[in-house]
């Protein structure tokens, strides 16, 4: 789906890296086929360096002629990206933005393009083992669509979904998701030190009881609800330990966090779409 395309990268960070690693290494595209563009010239040489791409730093230069645009920058800066690629996209070209909270419509106005993909991946597609909720605007034609799936496969699964507001949804739950466990497996992890055991050896135990519980799950047609009951003995250390869990009130402040989450992710898209609409009228 991607022979002969033209891929430019605005923004050159480490989602963006994720994502020519993981093109090139599924024999996707060639590397002469992408261009990434940033505000560092010596990170453009490091990516050139390492996967032989081309690099720039001038954003309208990367976009030129290109059949697929990825917004990658971080979302602090899209007002400024935004105002570089204005009416510099071709017009039957796809652009995929990657961008947190960053609603279809602000980019739609900001660089007058119909085709959008909006897309949300998370940390654990550095290394191919992501998982990304998408979008796409009506103007997205099929081929463009495959296009899509291809690209964000190779960050690992990706699911498409009909409607935006999934997006600020899947931002709460699988983008900002990692971060959860990162801080269950910290306490786990200071736990373990607690009761005795080397930071070492607590953190092997701690990664890899995860990991096995991940695939195990992944593994098993049952809900995990059941697989848990499972390994819950009456009377015995897991229910003692679950116990006291459930009466610390873990559930229900994570089903908060990522409320809030959710929450925060909306009004960023709406602070981002109110700011373009009036920097639009600031212009005519």
């Amino acid at each position: 789906m991607l022979t002969g395309k033209k891929l430019a990268f605005v923004g050159s960070g480490v989602m963006a890296e994720a994502m020519i690693k993981g093109l090139l290494r599924q024999e996707l595209v060639d590397s002469e086929q992408i261009i990434a563009a940033g505000p560092r010239d010596d990170r453009g040489r490091e990516l050139s360096d390492r996967y032989g791409i081309l690099s720039t730093v001038n954003n309208r230069e990367a976009v030129d002629q290109c059949d697929i645009v990825v917004l990658s920058t971080k979302p602090q800066v899209v007002s400024q990206v935004l105002v570089d690629l204005k009416k510099a996209i071709v017009s039957d070209a796809l652009v995929l933005s990657i961008l947190a909270g960053v609603p279809i419509a602000t980019l739609s106005a900001g660089l007058r393009h119909k085709g959008i993909v909006r897309a949300m991946p998370n940390t654990p597609a550095q290394i191919g083992m992501g998982i990304t909720v998408w979008t796409a605007t009506a103007d997205v034609d099929l081929g463009q669509l495959e296009q899509t799936a291809t690209i964000l496969g190779a960050l690992g699964e990706a699911v498409h979904v009909e409607h935006e507001n999934f997006l600020d949804m899947a931002t709460a739950l699988s983008g900002t998701g990692p971060a959860y466990v990162l801080l269950f497996m910290e306490a786990m992890i200071d736990a373990g030190v607690h009761m005795g055991f080397s930071r070492r050896i607590s953190e092997r135990l701690v990664l890899q009881t995860m990991r096995g519980t991940v695939e195990y799950a992944r593994q098993s047609p049952r809900h995990p609800a059941t697989l848990r009951n499972e390994v819950t003995s009456p009377g015995g250390t897991s229910a003692e330990a679950l116990y006291q869990l459930e009466k610390g009130g873990l559930r229900t402040v994570l089903s908060r966090a990522v409320w809030a989450a959710y929450q925060r992710s909306v009004a960023l898209g709406e602070d981002q779409l109110r700011r373009m609409l009036n920097d639009l009228e600031s212009d005519s």
